[in-house]
């Protein structure tokens, strides 16, 4: 089955924050677009979003065929994803919600369409379960607001093919947004682990003592957050080898850092010579985080989050 032919009609399932931000985004370039929720005064909402979203897009910048006016809404999920050429799903995060969805989805689809899914947390093997044409659904995860945020996590399931997974991408890229591709399904994907993983030990150290909730926020924005966001986590662990044979990095949480590919051999030896943590060192901070003095609504947030491993 072919995927290649030009989007240009898209649908919007679903449409609260997410739903209505991909809305605003789509025709801030000039796609046509359907939007379908079943939702009390779901379209005046809608509508609302995107008025209130459009001058952020305008100094963002507009293509030349942008316009409120190619929004159009529909009740019936049928008709409003009978001629389009990807589908945005954005409904609840229910696993059973979304098979049911997606199947009804598929089966009023032209064949050929893409249909993604904005889930943050169902992988996509899941979603497309009960579908007859699993192989055109993927996730498409973007980060809240799509319209301004531009990451996007692409991931196919065990049924999705390959063209997919790359039509995706590439539609995603031609928009401006930044898609990665993720080679396998995680639950809650990279970013959002990525995210739960930087909370629970943020929560531990306030536990622990070393900074207050006030402090644990001041650091965020400042250095290494921004070195962190310019470069990426791991360019800021090789970029210290560039100048020295060692790396904090490596020294405090055994995170190498490489040249070339390899390991030179000055890094080897301080590798070797670095002090590994003690058992009981490595232990403390699951352990000091599980602790139930703690705030039981901060260890309930953070454990919700420790789901995704």
């Amino acid at each position: 089955m072919a995927l290649n032919k030009p989007v240009r009609r898209i649908a919007i399932v679903g449409t609260g924050v997410i739903g209505a931000s991909w809305a605003a985004e789509f025709l801030a370039h000039g796609f046509d677009v359907v939007a379908t929720d079943p939702a009390p005064n779901a379209e005046q909402n809608l509508r609302k979003y995107i008025d209130a979203a459009w001058p952020a897009l305008t100094t963002k910048g507009l293509e030349k065929n942008a316009s409120r006016e190619r929004l159009t809404f529909s009740l019936d999920l049928k008709e409003a994803v009978s001629r389009a050429d990807l589908v945005q799903e954005n409904g609840p995060e229910r696993p059973d919600f979304k098979i049911k969805l997606f199947a009804e989805i598929d089966a009023a689809t032209p064949v050929d369409s893409i249909i993604a899914s904005s889930s943050s947390g169902i992988t996509m093997s899941v979603t497309q379960s009960a579908c007859a044409h699993p192989e055109r659904c993927v996730i498409g995860h973007p980060f809240n607001p799509p319209h301004m945020i531009p990451l996007v996590e692409v991931v196919g399931g065990a049924k999705t093919s390959p063209e997919t997974v790359r039509r995706a991408i590439e539609f995603y890229a031609s928009i401006g947004k930044k898609p990665i591709h993720l080679r396998r399904e995680v639950v809650g994907h990279v970013a959002n682990r990525l995210q739960a993983a930087v909370y629970r030990e943020v929560v531990n150290l306030i536990h622990l003592g070393v900074l207050d909730v006030a402090d644990a926020d001041t650091q965020s924005p400042g250095d290494p957050g921004c070195a962190g966001a310019s470069w990426g986590p791991l360019c800021c662990s090789i970029w210290p080898a560039a100048k020295a044979e060692s790396s904090i990095s490596w020294i405090t949480f055994r995170v190498p850092s490489l040249r070339g590919g390899k390991i030179s051999a000055g890094l080897l030896t301080g590798l070797k010579a670095a002090r590994k943590p003690s058992s009981k060192e490595s232990r403390k901070p699951r352990a000091a985080v599980r602790s139930t003095n703690w705030p039981s609504s901060a260890m309930r947030c953070c454990w919700n989050l420790s789901r995704f491993g």
